[in-house]
């Protein structure tokens, strides 16, 4: 009988550049100018859930595209120092690896600049579906930044699903700022969804509206998915199937912050973990929250991801009300 994976996870792999104590303006004119700190990083949604789940005691593959350069070598060193089976990784020589540099203001706020490189060319051709057919649970990431994954998805998640895997979904964000999603095709083969605030409300109205992100969430579920809202400091809520809603929240004191870059990957990777242990919507809900706060204690995403014991005692401290 062949032992599959609790999760493989499709999606975007690259190094951060993570740039602490950023000026709100850069300077241009070949002027220099001095931060408070920076450091590379692994880098990617997908890349960031997959060494999460890893830590917190998933068997875990990691599926996707980079290039056959010094970046890649990179990504793929810690993705495997993290225990992370990437076998299914393909590396292109004709093509770069993704990179993102972070600008980290003091107040938390970041901007980032991304270049895709290999991502805009990850297809159904790099895809070992023989990895999938034995996975618990297949998750894809940053879906805007890989048209080409984009156009198969829903039907690499069907497929999935047919052979027994939960399936979920993290879109991040589109720098297009087009936001083009066939929910109709998409949704109905996702059982969790996995978006922020803005995210949501982008995904359900459309770019520019100023509806309620429940609202957005509860839209979204009409079509199928379980959807659980990222809230930065404030927690998360989910809606379930029969749109109830209910928010997780760290109880006083909160962790001091340092770096807040990935904590809503590590989120994703603990309500992962959640539903591989065995946990029901709520359950999974206060883990991920316990993850993603826990997170933001080291710098990069990577860095402070929790181990299974260090997220399960900070969840003790997650409180759930009805919302």
């Amino acid at each position: 009988m062949t032992v599959g994976h609790d999760l493989v996870v499709l999606g975007d792999a690259n190094p951060d550049v993570i740039v602490r104590g950023a000026p709100e303006v850069l300077a241009f004119g070949q002027v220099e100018q001095l931060v408070a700190g920076a450091r590379l990083t692994l880098g990617g949604s997908g890349a960031l859930v997959a060494h999460g789940a890893s830590r917190l005691g998933l068997r875990t593959a990691f599926i996707g595209l980079v290039g056959a350069d010094r970046a890649g070598d990179l990504v793929l060193g810690m993705l495997s120092d993290g225990g992370v089976d990437i076998s299914g990784v393909t590396r292109a020589p004709d093509v770069d690896t993704a990179m993102t540099v972070i600008f980290v203001r003091p107040d938390g706020d970041r901007a980032m600049l991304t270049f895709p490189g290999a991502l805009s060319t990850f297809g159904l051709e790099h895809i070992d579906t023989g990895i999938l057919e034995h996975a618990r649970h297949v998750h894809a990431a940053s879906m805007f930044l890989q048209p080409r994954l984009m156009a198969v998805l829903a039907s690499v998640l069907d497929d999935a699903r047919r052979a027994g895997a939960v399936t979920s979904v993290d879109t991040n964000d589109d720098p297009s700022g087009r936001w083009t999603l066939d929910r109709e095709v998409l949704l109905p083969v996702v059982d969790y969804l996995l978006p922020n605030e803005r995210e949501a409300v982008t995904l359900a109205f459309g770019p520019s509206t100023g509806d309620d992100a429940r609202a957005a969430a509860r839209s979204l579920a009409s079509f199928g998915p379980r959807v659980v809202v990222k809230c930065g400091a404030a927690g998360a809520f989910a809606v379930d199937v029969d749109q109830s809603v209910q928010r997780a929240e760290l109880e006083e004191p909160a962790l001091e912050l340092v770096d807040a870059v990935g904590a809503g990957d590590t989120f994703d990777a603990g309500f992962i973990a959640g539903l591989a242990e065995g946990l029901d919507l709520w359950g999974a809900l206060r883990l991920a929250v316990a993850a993603g706060a826990w997170s933001i204690r080291g710098v990069g995403g990577a860095e402070g991801q929790p181990d299974r014991v260090e997220a399960t005692r900070l969840a003790e401290q997650v409180r759930l009300a009805e919302d």
